[in-house]
């Protein structure tokens, strides 16, 4: 039974593969006003200060198809929390409520929480050439892992969600045809690894990322209330 105190979460990323919550309900969804994109660099996971990748955020303009999940009520708080704790680590992405279309059987529109890229962050990459994002996903690795493997896997998943990207389609071609067949899974795939000592040697494609200047966006991890 559903309430007007339920929490709808539209998920774009790895939410779609892997909520870490319980949920009600689930649903095929779009976001119209945003779009999925490679704009956020990653210092951490998937990359470092010194040779940054590359992951995905939502940024203005576009549409996104994606999930929706309705959590009851009753979870709505300490869901809030979870999902601050694991997409607010660095600031870069930012908490939106959000009208979303139910694009499955009910065929409605809710209001839906989702984090969206923080245009201030130092992180905030923009809207870079394809031929940068290229260089710099196939140079970088982070603790979870070689950012070839992350975009590959990606693109795997979404397939199986029925969802086409030609954007990050035309990405991974950029990368190189033959790196892109044998990247992804579990771990880091050798062809990735290999990439990323190749590209030791060259030079980065961009400014340095400003530690001082990202520490003015970590007090959302320490809101106590709502996100």
């Amino acid at each position: 039974m559903t309430s007007p105190h339920d929490l709808w979460v539209f998920a774009y990323g790895s939410l779609m593969w892997r909520p870490g919550f319980a949920f009600e309900e689930v649903e095929p969804a779009r976001l119209t006003g945003y779009r999925r994109c490679f704009c956020i660099f990653s210092v951490h996971h998937r990359g470092t200060p010194q040779r940054p990748g590359m992951v995905l955020g939502l940024d203005r303009g576009g549409a996104c198809r994606g999930i929706a999940y309705r959590v009851a009520a009753a979870r709505a708080a300490e869901t809030r929390r979870y999902l601050r704790e694991r997409e607010q680590v660095k600031g870069v992405y930012r908490d939106v409520q959000a009208p979303v279309e139910l694009i499955g059987a009910s065929r409605r529109e809710v209001s839906a929480l989702t984090f969206v890229a923080e245009r201030a962050h130092p992180n905030y990459a923009g809207p870079l050439p394809v031929s940068t994002q290229a260089r710099l996903i196939r140079a970088a690795k982070g603790i979870s892992g070689a950012n070839l493997d992350y975009l590959v896997n990606t693109l795997r998943h979404l397939n199986d969600l029925g969802i086409r990207e030609r954007e990050l389609e035309r990405l991974l071609a950029m990368v190189g045809p033959q790196p892109a067949g044998r990247a992804g899974g579990e771990g880091i795939s050798a062809t990735a690894a290999a990439l990323v000592a190749a590209a030791r040697s060259q030079p980065l494609p961009l400014r340095t990322l400003g530690l001082d200047a990202r520490r003015r966006f970590l007090y959302r991890l320490r809101l106590d209330g709502g996100l």
